[in-house]
């Protein structure tokens, strides 16, 4: 990478379980990061067939949706709906609400922390950042 190159803005975030895939997602989220975010996601149902999720929102500014087809957007959610048990979202914008509507079940239970209550996240979650 040069420095004329952008900032990934999704980033691994290493934690003390195995099947929980934690991720900083920071400032503007581009097409190819939201596909390299969907490739981590697949590679990690190849290893456990249930995850949990952790997104922690830093500086969010948005996601360019539009540049995504829309079948990478389904494969995405219908993944996330069999391979997902529960998710945490920390910080800004707080998106669970349209979560839920995008689906007509949603079997992930999903649940938002303002970044003052990150621990609670980890807690709920029942694991550490290391």
């Amino acid at each position: 990478m040069n420095s004329l190159d952008a900032v990934p803005a999704v980033r691994r975030i290493d934690t003390d379980r195995a099947d929980l895939f934690a991720v900083d997602v920071v400032g503007h989220v581009s097409p190819a990061d939201a596909e390299n975010l969907f490739g981590l996601l697949e590679a990690a149902y190849l290893l456990h067939p249930m995850v949990d999720v952790l997104v922690r929102l830093v500086d969010y500014e948005d996601t360019d949706w539009a540049g995504l087809s829309p079948q990478t957007i389904e494969r995405g959610k219908a993944k996330a709906l069999e391979h997902v048990r529960r998710c945490a979202t920390i910080g800004e914008p707080d998106w669970t609400g349209r979560v839920r509507r995008l689906f007509t079940t949603l079997p992930v239970e999903i649940r938002h922390f303002d970044a003052k209550d990150e621990q609670q996240a980890w807690t709920w979650l029942d694991a550490r950042a290391l």
